[in-house]
């Protein structure tokens, strides 16, 4: 403490208790001069400059709040003094019990006393407090509520602010970018990476094929819950480690898959393993929305979409080569899996900055009440915390609240959780037309999937082809993101994605080259990721802080949808044909050629209805 400060807290204490004593009994010395003599030997960081409570002053953050029970009680000797200079008589009278009506104190008498003894006793009951842990906070405490702060020390980005990530290079921006796709890829080729080995597993495990498509259904189930945790989670403690610490674990869950012995064990590592692995499928894109301006977020995510849907696609391509491979088998794709991921989360550590803008920003008022020894700034995200008591209700339910509540999170999940499931149902269709109808060995019945992952690539031109119109609605809009603007690719995907459909159908029976299904399957990947891509652009763009929470809702019905599809491929397919079964998905996919339409016309008048889709004010 400041020797000036020091004399003059101990200067005010001790003529308050000096004066408190001459009232008191001779005997013993009343509570309040107790209180009072133990205030003055407490340590102390900070102190007003005039006899007000503490509490209405600056306090640092790691001050004694014992020195506010000491300076409050002494506010309260202070006051009683100045507004009565009978106290001794009154006490004289409370002392000596007189009731009669001369002796008795005059009205405001009684007014004073009473307005003393409220003041002592409101500086006592705070002592009670503060011996119970329940310190009162200062008005300039940072952990204070955001209501009782000054705007004017609202921690926010400079123009042109280093901290901020939309202002970093368009060179570290694309590293950024390269890290967080090949985050999302390790996600995602995890749930197909096993699949050409089903046929080796089914054998080695003693249960049927149809059986060992859990393999992949549990992966994909566990993307439908990971990500109503995981999206909350980095809104409150930022993407970066709301990623690594999953991965990491997904890796020891691919590990555990690769020793397992027996088809429970298998079953249970492969659905933690997708509960884990969602984390970057779930929140990459809502990272990218951190980094990038609306203007130039869609070349962003449109390689996010190609590592996604990349995995599922090429995963039975490298999957068959490492299965037949007799050095290595089947267990290695799992193991593979685990070096790949293990080294993603090495590379991010030490080379992913935080994108987050909340938790950046609650770091910089951090850092300007170290730099400045002013407690005022501060941030309203350093009220947020995760408890274990409301994990369950605040923020695992958040994203399946906006699922149920919110027409455009349910018709663009709806939507896009078909067409996510059509391309996981492939990798149960594909070995049917080309293994079993047409002969090809197990490396070359995956080849077909290339062709799928051509059309992905094609529909990456599609989608950027939109982004002069983008630029143009923005620029109408005063810069603001225009959701609306990136649906247009939607009416061309699907359209694409329905007649990939009809066409692999009809064209699958080996009477036909094929070339004419895997063409088709061209058609369906571009129109899968045409859609894919403008589902997560809409929504990022649409609900803002909350664009995890809302691709998670997505993501969870998409991954029901592609766990429950591959489980009907098998029969569905050799009971009805493949024609038949492709025409009933390619009439249902025709359900869905509205959608962009409907929110094209509707969007602004329900995003103004939302909740969670903010909608500035012109």
């Amino acid at each position: 403490m400041r020797p000036a400060l020091r004399s003059e807290l101990c200067c005010h204490v001790a003529e308050a208790s000096t004066s408190f004593r001459t009232l008191c009994s001779s005997a013993t010395m009343c509570r309040v001069c107790s209180l009072l003599a133990k205030a003055t030997f407490k340590r102390a960081k900070t102190s007003p400059t005039s006899a007000e409570p503490l509490a209405s002053h600056s306090v640092d953050s790691n001050a004694d709040n014992r020195l506010a029970i000491g300076y409050n009680l002494l506010h309260a000797c202070h006051v009683s003094l100045a507004r009565s200079l009978r106290w001794q008589a009154i006490t004289t009278v409370m002392e000596s019990g007189r009731t009669s009506a001369s002796g008795m104190a005059t009205p405001g008498e009684k007014r004073d006393e009473e307005q003393a003894r409220s003041d002592v006793d409101l500086a006592s009951s705070q002592e009670k407090d503060l011996e119970k842990n329940e310190s009162p906070v200062s008005a300039e405490d940072p952990t204070a509520p955001p209501e009782v702060r000054e705007e004017s020390f609202k921690a926010r980005f400079d123009d042109n602010d280093p901290a901020n990530p939309r202002n970093f290079s368009n060179t570290y921006k694309a590293f950024i970018t390269l890290q967080l796709g090949f985050m999302a890829l390790t996600g995602s080729v995890g749930s197909s990476i096993i699949a050409p080995a089903e046929p080796v597993m089914s054998s080695y495990l003693g249960v049927s094929q149809e059986t060992t498509v859990l393999v992949v259904a549990l992966y994909v189930l566990g993307f439908a819950f990971g990500p109503c945790a995981w999206a909350p989670i980095s809104e409150v403690y930022g993407r970066k480690w709301s990623m690594l610490p999953a991965m990491f674990t997904l890796g020891l869950f691919s590990i555990g898959s690769a020793v397992s012995k027996n088809a429970p064990s298998l079953f249970i590592t492969r659905f933690f393993g997708g509960v884990f692995g969602s984390a970057p499928i779930s929140n990459v894109s809502a990272a990218l929305g951190d980094v990038y301006e609306p203007k130039a977020r869609g070349i962003a995510i449109t390689f996010y979409a190609v590592m996604v849907v990349g995995g599922p696609i090429l995963g039975p391509v490298m999957g068959s080569a490492i299965t037949v491979n007799q050095s290595l088998g089947w267990r290695w794709t799992e193991y593979i899996q685990a070096i790949f991921t293990f080294t993603m989360v090495a590379v991010a550590f030490f080379f992913l900055p935080e994108v987050y803008h909340p938790v950046l920003l609650k770091r910089k008022a951090k850092q300007l009440r170290n730099e400045t020894g002013d407690t005022r700034y501060w941030h309203p995200h350093e009220a947020e915390r995760i408890k274990p008591s409301n994990i369950l209700t605040k923020y695992f339910s958040r994203p399946l609240r906006m699922l149920t509540t919110e027409p455009m999170v349910t018709c663009i999940a709806i939507y896009a959780s078909f067409v996510y499931g059509i391309l996981y149902l492939t990798l149960e269709v594909f070995p049917i037309v080309f293994r079993e109808m047409r002969g090809y060995s197990p490396v070359v019945s995956t080849l077909p999937f290339l062709g799928l992952f051509v059309g992905v690539l094609c529909a990456v031109g599609i989608n950027l082809g939109n982004q002069s119109h983008y630029a143009r609605a923005m620029a109408r809009n005063h810069g603001r993101a225009v959701p609306e603007a990136r649906l247009p690719p939607m009416l061309v995907g699907g359209v694409l994605f329905t007649t990939g459909l009809f066409w692999f159908g009809w064209t699958a029976d080996p009477n036909y080259h094929s070339a004419f299904p895997v063409v088709a399957a061209g058609f369906i990947g571009a129109g899968f990721n045409t859609i894919f891509q403008q589902c997560i652009n809409y929504l990022v763009d649409s609900y803002g802080r909350y664009a995890a929470s809302a691709v998670s809702a997505n993501t969870f019905l998409r991954s029901i949808f592609a766990c429950g599809l591959p489980l009907a491929a098998g029969p569905m397919f050799r009971n009805m044909g493949i024609g038949p079964a492709a025409s009933v998905l390619g009439a249902v996919s025709c359900l869905g050629l509205p959608v962009p339409f409907i929110f094209m016309k509707y969007g602004l008048k329900l995003r103004k209805l939302s909740k969670f889709a903010p909608v500035p004010d012109d």
